[in-house]
């Protein structure tokens, strides 16, 4: 390619000497490389002798196509420049739909950064095929982390689903047993028919695992908070979402020493490096926020 673009700078200034004032390289060095050219290629581009310079016919008909394969070149290393030097272009971005409004609150700030850059959310509460579905950084919750070699993680946070119901439900509930729980009204947000399963984790390493039929099954977190604050039932909620009504007394603490296992908070893309620029910069930017305590933040 850069023989290419040398031999289209000779024919272009008609001559070695003009070529390599303009380029500041020797005449005899484009020479060379034309004639290497010419060698690769099996043709003569250009006679030449100490009085006389001359493209050949075939000469020009590559030299037509050697412009259009240099402007292209230089097209596409524009393009590159422009896109390190302000970021651009669209991030799809999967999310599970209990974090999609502590997402949105730090959108704002990262598009007003990147005026030229787009945000796809694609608000799923199962995992994403990254490659097959074309998501650039998928946030998920686990309590281990995948290890998948061809995906690469990145750690923001901890998280921990808390028992959780209204005041007036969790002052009936004092003095009794978390194997009581059973027996009180639930609210799963598993959003799965028939009996449900809550792995919980107590005081001394003590675990159990408490199976009951809620009485609201709903996929939706908002949904379950809702219900919770107005007393149908206890919940096992993410702390990051009731972290405000536990603060504000709407939501109150009915197994204060009961919860689920703690759950890893992190980021999943396909590569560390040849990210796009704008996909780099989303991953910076929730990182920052996360680390920061934003993102928990009531």
């Amino acid at each position: 390619m850069n023989d290419l673009r040398l031999f289209a700078a000779v024919v272009t200034h008609g001559g070695f000497a003009a070529a390599g004032r303009a380029l500041r390289l020797p005449k005899s060095k484009l020479s060379r490389r034309v004639a290497e050219l010419e060698q690769r290629l099996g043709v003569r581009l250009i006679e030449r002798s100490s009085r006389r310079f001359r493209v050949t016919e075939l000469g020009l008909s590559v030299y037509d196509q050697c412009r259009i394969a240099v402007a292209a070149a230089e097209r596409a290393e524009a393009l590159v420049e422009s896109s390190l030097s302000e970021p651009r272009g669209t991030v799809r971005f999967s999310c599970p739909t209990g974090l999609t409004p502590f997402v949105a609150a730090i959108l704002p700030d990262f598009l007003t950064l990147y005026p030229k850059g787009h945000v796809q959310i694609v608000a799923v509460d199962r995992p994403v095929d990254l490659i097959g579905e074309r998501i650039d950084v998928a946030l998920r919750v686990r309590i281990r982390l995948d290890t998948d070699a061809e995906l690469t993680m990145r750690t923001l946070a901890r998280s921990r689903r808390i028992l959780v119901a209204s005041p007036a439900l969790a002052n009936q509930m004092a003095g009794q047993d978390i194997d009581a729980l059973p027996t009180l009204p639930t609210l799963s947000s598993s959003g799965e028919d028939g009996a449900v399963s809550w792995h919980l984790e107590g005081p001394d390493g003590a675990a159990r695992v408490i199976e009951h039929h809620p009485r609201l099954s709903c996929g939706d977190f908002e949904t379950i908070r809702r219900a919770a604050i107005a007393g149908l039932g206890v919940a096992l909620l993410p702390d990051h979402v009731c972290m405000a009504d536990l603060r504000s007394g709407a939501l109150a603490l009915p197994f204060p020493e009961w919860q689920a296992q703690e759950g890893i908070v992190h980021l999943v893309f396909t590569t560390r490096t040849g990210l796009p620029p704008l996909v780099r910069a989303w991953i910076d930017h929730l990182a920052a926020h996360f680390s920061n305590g934003d993102i928990f933040s009531p």
